[in-house]
């Protein structure tokens, strides 16, 4: 069975930052494009960014988080580093996939038609 866990979040204070970490199991997870999105009260589930399997390498991020978010692999788990947080980063974290090799998109952004998600993980920007 196909399980997704997701990590590392916690409340911070703007410009500070966190590490994400979603495990998979069940899978061989190298196989796997990963892709995180994040949903804060009130809104629609956002696609941040998304890393392709192991042979590809190929990363894609939204641009509200290009060049502060950093999406990495390891034959354990899937990161997003998170710098420079700021107030609207304010959301619970979901890691995603839909068991294919490459980064799925809906038009410009990610698709959310993934067949396993965690459950999440809450990430507070507060002063």
């Amino acid at each position: 069975q196909v399980q997704l866990v997701e990590s590392g979040g916690g409340s911070v204070q703007p410009g500070e930052s966190l590490t994400l970490s979603c495990t998979v199991s069940g899978v061989t997870l190298d196989w796997y494009a990963i892709a995180w999105f994040r949903q804060a009260p009130g809104k629609e589930r956002e696609g941040l960014s998304c890393i392709a399997n192991s042979n590809s390498g190929h990363i894609f991020y939204t641009d509200s988080v290009k060049g502060r978010f950093t999406i990495s692999r390891d034959e354990n788990a899937i990161y997003l580093q998170m710098t420079d947080l700021r107030r609207e980063d304010t959301a619970v974290y979901y890691c995603a996939t839909d068991l294919g090799p490459y980064c799925v998109f809906s038009g410009q952004e990610l698709s959310t038609d993934k067949s396993f998600w965690g459950r999440g993980t809450q990430v507070v920007v507060s002063s």
